[in-house]
């Protein structure tokens, strides 16, 4: 583990892989270093390590990294300024789920410093109601949150994303559980980085001139993450549109790895 600091003096700690040019992976939400998840198994996925150097990190208030309040969007995008910065002043950037939603906000942000970027279903969703219940998301977990009730937190989140309200006791149960409340906090970072209603952004999209890769999975179970890449990467100037056959919202690194390997060094 290594660490480096962010504008703010928040410590954000990392784990370094592979050689060659610098690749940044930021996860989805409750995703850490210590989590067995998508991120972490991309992270020392060979082909990806024997291609870019490859920097997994502690998204804030996350294993091993600090945090400093109040909470902004811009402090999560300085984290992985600092990230780049170190690794030479350029990298790739890669992001899935609510990731790719901040990879999409640093790109945006950071320019040049991002010479490509890879999302993998950004959970964007026009549908009205969807966006009405995000609306009423975001007001749950802040009241939620502010009381200290971490695990009805990450209950919610549980709920928004599917899962019946019957079945949340038995997950109380889980070995994980404990971790997921560890970061409860953090998903309110997440809800920030996808906007007031998690509508898909393509005003902003229409303004990203970093080349950029928009994934989803043909087998997920998000029937909205197909027409939300579609929105996005028809709105993206630069814009490459990829559908994963088979891969579910928990992407394999076999299936992804080698579509970034192509895509970043094409």
């Amino acid at each position: 583990m290594e660490k480096v600091i962010s504008k703010d003096g928040t410590s954000i700690a990392f784990d370094k892989s592979g050689s060659g040019p610098a690749l940044v992976l930021v996860g989805g939400a409750f995703e850490q270093r210590a989590m067995e998840s998508d991120t972490s198994k991309l992270a020392v996925y060979p082909l990806l390590t024997e291609n870019f150097t490859v920097y997994h990190y502690d998204r804030r208030g996350r294993g091993d990294s600090t945090d400093t309040l109040p909470y902004d969007v811009k402090r999560e995008i300085e984290d992985i300024e600092a990230l780049i910065d170190l690794a030479g002043g350029s990298a790739f950037l890669s992001g899935i789920s609510s990731g790719a939603g901040l990879a999409f906000e640093a790109a945006l942000a950071l320019g040049g410093k991002v010479r490509k970027l890879a999302l993998y279903e950004p959970p964007y969703n026009d549908d009205p109601d969807a966006r009405a219940a995000w609306r009423n998301y975001r007001k749950e977990l802040a009241d939620t949150l502010a009381e200290g009730r971490r695990g009805d937190a990450v209950g919610l989140f549980m709920m928004l994303v599917g899962m019946p309200a019957e079945h949340l006791e038995g997950m109380r149960q889980m070995p994980f559980w404990g971790m997921f409340e560890d970061v409860a906090p953090s998903l309110a970072y997440d809800a920030a980085a996808l906007g007031d209603e998690a509508a898909v952004p393509v005003e902003k999209a229409a303004t990203l001139t970093t080349p950029t890769l928009v994934m989803n999975g043909g087998a997920t179970p998000y029937p909205f993450m197909a027409p939300t890449a579609d929105a996005l990467a028809k709105a993206i100037p630069n814009a490459q549109r990829r559908t994963l056959e088979g891969q579910v919202h928990e992407v394999e690194p076999d299936a992804i790895a080698p579509i970034l390997v192509a895509f970043f060094k094409g």
